[in-house]
């Protein structure tokens, strides 16, 4: 079992516009609507694909009550920590015209120290049968900076792989904690290092103690870093031949799922993890909604150009 957990969930609300009039007024359908959050998200993708997943997250408020209802008429398995703070929503707004994606996240409210606990001890809890520890997402205001780290030590207590995809301090207290896996995206890793450069960066959070890092890099693909016998990065990369059009909320949440896949079932090489995670990824631009893969993620793999 998979256990992903989210401590900052929204309410997914997703637009779709023939053409995005920046200050202009638009008559629109009304908008999907799901729980979500990265957690969340990799949760569905891991069960959409054949796995067995477990969503550890918080909710509170109307919007609370509405997330507890959608993950029980998706049949997504899950334990949720009740939090006085309302659950936050998120806005995407999909351009069909330009294939762009604008999106809106709300920071959502503070938790109170006895909810930060309570959802600690049900990762002590929940770890227990786990065969991987995913932490995924923003933080709410005010959150501990350490709680991805917290994370990583207790799965590495059970003996299990943990994968972190936050950024900031977060990510790089991630990393001094020893994360199998971190997941930042290029501009996440650029402002959390200070590196411009992905695999500079990428071998910054190494040096504090990561075990391997994957960089999302947009139509480029995405990016494997880890270290060779000889101490030097070990890079490799895959990307699709040509950019694909489609809504990229929750690309980077899918390469997730794939990694977590990966090390669930003990797979650990390299190659193998960038590429389903690349072509995860890509499938998840081609599906409607965040959270979801396109059938042809298989056939995406088979495509894809890799690189060293």
């Amino acid at each position: 079992m998979i256990l992903t957990v989210t401590p900052n969930p929204a309410i997914d609300l997703t637009y779709r516009v023939p053409s995005l009039e920046v200050g202009e007024s638009h008559r629109v359908p009304a908008p999907a609507s799901r729980a979500g959050g990265k957690g969340i998200n990799v949760a569905r993708v891991i069960a959409q694909t054949g796995g067995h997943s477990f969503a550890l997250t918080t909710a509170g408020g109307p919007t609370g009550l509405q997330l507890v209802d959608d993950l029980l008429a998706g049949g997504v398995p899950h334990e949720v920590v009740p939090v006085s703070a309302p659950t936050r929503s998120s806005v995407a707004i999909v351009d069909d015209g330009s294939g762009l994606t604008t999106i809106f996240n709300e920071t959502g409210a503070p938790l109170e120290r006895a909810e930060w606990f309570a959802l600690g001890d049900a990762v002590e809890r929940l770890a227990v049968p786990a065969s991987c520890l995913v932490g995924s997402g923003s933080l709410p205001p005010d959150a501990p900076e350490d709680f991805y780290a917290h994370l990583v030590a207790i799965a590495s207590a059970r003996g299990i792989p943990s994968i972190v995809d936050a950024t900031g301090p977060s990510l790089l207290l991630a990393a001094e904690a020893g994360a199998t896996v971190l997941k930042p995206n290029r501009r996440e890793l650029r402002e959390s290092t200070g590196e411009s450069d992905p695999v500079a960066g990428a071998s910054r959070l190494l040096e504090r103690g990561a075990g391997f890092v994957l960089v999302s890099l947009g139509e480029a693909g995405m990016l494997g870093v880890g270290t060779s016998a000889s101490g030097d990065p070990d890079v490799v990369g895959a990307r699709l031949p040509e950019p694909l059009r489609g809504n990229a909320t929750g690309a980077g949440d899918a390469g997730v799922a794939a990694v977590a896949s990966c090390l669930a079932a003990g797979i650990t090489d390299p190659g193998t993890i960038v590429r389903r995670a690349t072509a995860w990824s890509a499938a998840a631009v081609l599906a409607p909604l965040a959270g979801e893969l396109d059938p042809s993620y298989a056939e995406l793999e088979s495509r894809l150009v890799l690189s060293s």
